[in-house]
């Protein structure tokens, strides 16, 4: 996979990076890459950051392509993480593959045994871009 510029606030940067020390991050090569990524991150102010890029707390239309099936889905916090609610953890292996991509972005993913290819269709909400700061 390609690097790419994570837009960050500095807020959801330290959030994450504090999760991240508190998780034995290091048995796991998503939550590896997540922290390579975030060592790299473009830390902007909220209002700098692009409105079809995934965000913490965006929602976003996602598609997986091998079995055509839409999925929509809220990019969370561990403590906010409701499967039944659509809330997906930025730990799981969709969330650390999708922080920071973009509408229009296809991704290779492995969950646990398999691979999957997702594509973001559509961001439906992103905290910065509806000038919600606080989340």
């Amino acid at each position: 996979m390609d690097a790419r510029a994570i837009y960050m606030t500095e807020n959801d940067l330290s959030r994450l990076e504090e999760i991240l020390v508190t998780t034995n991050f290091r048995e796991r090569k998503d939550l590896q890459r997540l922290d390579e990524e975030l060592a790299s991150a473009r830390i902007v102010d909220p209002q700098d950051i692009p409105p079809d890029v995934v965000t913490m707390n965006t929602r976003v239309k996602l598609r997986d392509l091998h079995a055509d099936k839409e999925m929509t889905i809220s990019l969370v916090f561990p403590k906010d993480a409701n499967i039944a609610e659509g809330k997906i953890s930025v730990l799981s292996p969709i969330g650390t593959a999708i922080l920071g991509f973009g509408a229009g972005d296809t991704l290779d993913l492995a969950v646990r045994s398999f691979a999957k290819k997702i594509k973001i269709e559509e961001i439906l909400y992103q905290p910065e871009a509806a000038g919600d700061f606080d989340l």
